[in-house]
């Protein structure tokens, strides 16, 4: 009798959490393969109990991830602060400059092969960052317009592979009902110049003073206060300032901008499996970021959720923007600096704060046409689903190892 073919490893070079785009990627792949019969994928970072928040069953699942996770840890501390590599496929996370960032122990990996993975949202890259990319056979792109960037530098290793939705948990659904007598108006993402909450306050405080049941409900939690202070750049909103502990204080922000403290909730931090049901009690989502490297992953789940969402239509947004499937936001002014476009490839984009209250304006006096736009961003999302992305990722990880 033949003994079954023993499944190949597989390493996710990055962190594992239900708290961060790259973290919820990482643990969706984990969550996909468990029952792989070809691969064993581990994470080259230490797992923390505290940042994995699943069901029971989703754990059981992931018992033989966290297992090989653990060992792989461990065996990393025998070269702690090395640069080692690995006779196993590497998935490696890369940062706006293509380095990879450190595993446990500050050990740095490379596999055979390392297949960069990338999100990254500054169209200009140095001469350096160029010859990293050149080094690896392949890069995963996380939209096409981090692939056309790339081969508009004269890069060829270069394919996009979507990010996901898990559907079953993102999807359209019957709402609770919660605070039925306003207009709630979602805004996630974490807070900094790219991601546009200038945009959102500035537009948002003109729509509020119109519609007194309009509240903004926020998502901007974030560890890192000094990317909050580079909304400050733009000169659209008063300036955020930090609390005499060093964190952002989003209440004073919303005050300074003229928008009473009736009409804001602060989420804080939440959980990726606890955000559906809180989403589909929105009556719109706006999200008018500057730059996406990815499609932006909570706008999508806005999307599979059926919440009616307006986009800037720029950079990776462009790729989730199919006819009347969403509100785009098509007034994008031209970013200068380092935010500007490479050849033909367009950089990032300034949306109009005028454009964006008008749109919440018909968001709220046409219902039924924002029910419409809701209904065909669920159905275009519903087809990207993390299973797929999965799926793709093990594809290219067999034609390259």
């Amino acid at each position: 009798m033949t003994a079954p073919s023993r499944k190949k490893p597989i390493i996710i070079h990055w962190g594992i959490s239900s708290f961060f785009g790259w973290g919820i990627y990482g643990l969706n792949l984990a969550l996909n393969w468990s029952n792989d019969p070809e691969l064993e994928p581990a994470s080259s970072f230490p797992l923390q109990k505290d940042q994995i928040v699943v069901d029971p069953l989703r754990q059981r699942a992931l018992a033989g991830f966290t297992a090989s996770s653990a060992d792989l840890v461990r065996k990393l501390q025998e070269n702690a602060g090395k640069q080692i590599s690995v006779n196993v496929p590497v998935l490696g996370a890369l940062g706006n400059d293509f380095q990879m960032a450190s595993g446990a122990h500050n050990v740095t990996l490379s596999g055979s092969p390392t297949i960069g993975v990338v999100f990254f949202e500054l169209p200009q890259l140095s001469s350096q960052t160029l010859e990293r990319a050149r080094a690896l056979p392949l890069i995963v792109a996380g939209s096409t317009w981090n692939e056309d960037i790339l081969r508009a530098h004269g890069l060829s290793n270069v394919t996009t592979v979507i990010q996901g939705i898990d559907q079953t948990l993102f999807h359209p659904a019957q709402k609770q009902g919660v605070l039925a007598d306003r207009f709630l108006v979602f805004s996630g993402g974490k807070l900094e110049l790219r991601k546009g909450q200038d945009l959102v306050v500035a537009a948002f405080a003109r729509f509020a003073k119109r519609h007194p049941d309009a509240l903004l409900v926020s998502a901007w939690h974030s560890p890192w206060p000094q990317f909050a202070l580079t909304l400050n750049e733009s000169g659209k909103t008063a300036p955020l300032a930090l609390n005499d502990k060093g964190g952002i204080d989003q209440a004073a922000w919303i005050a300074a901008n003229g928008i009473a403290p009736s009409q804001f909730i602060d989420l804080g931090p939440v959980p990726n499996a606890l955000m559906p049901p809180i989403l589909r009690e929105m009556d719109v989502a706006l999200f008018p970021n500057r730059s996406e490297g990815g499609t932006n992953l909570v706008a999508m789940e806005c999307m599979a959720c059926g919440v009616p969402t307006i986009l800037s239509a720029n950079t990776g947004h462009l790729d989730l923007i199919d006819g009347r499937n969403c509100y785009a936001l098509e007034n994008q002014a031209a970013v200068a600096g380092a935010g500007s476009g490479v050849g033909t490839v367009a950089g990032w984009g300034d949306s109009s704060i005028d454009e964006i209250e008008e749109t919440l304006e018909r968001a709220y006096t046409d219902r039924n046409d924002a029910r419409r736009r809701a209904e065909r961003g669920a159905a275009k999302i519903a087809g990207l689903t993390w299973s797929r992305t999965a799926d793709a990722m093990k594809r290219i990880v067999k034609s390259y190892a």
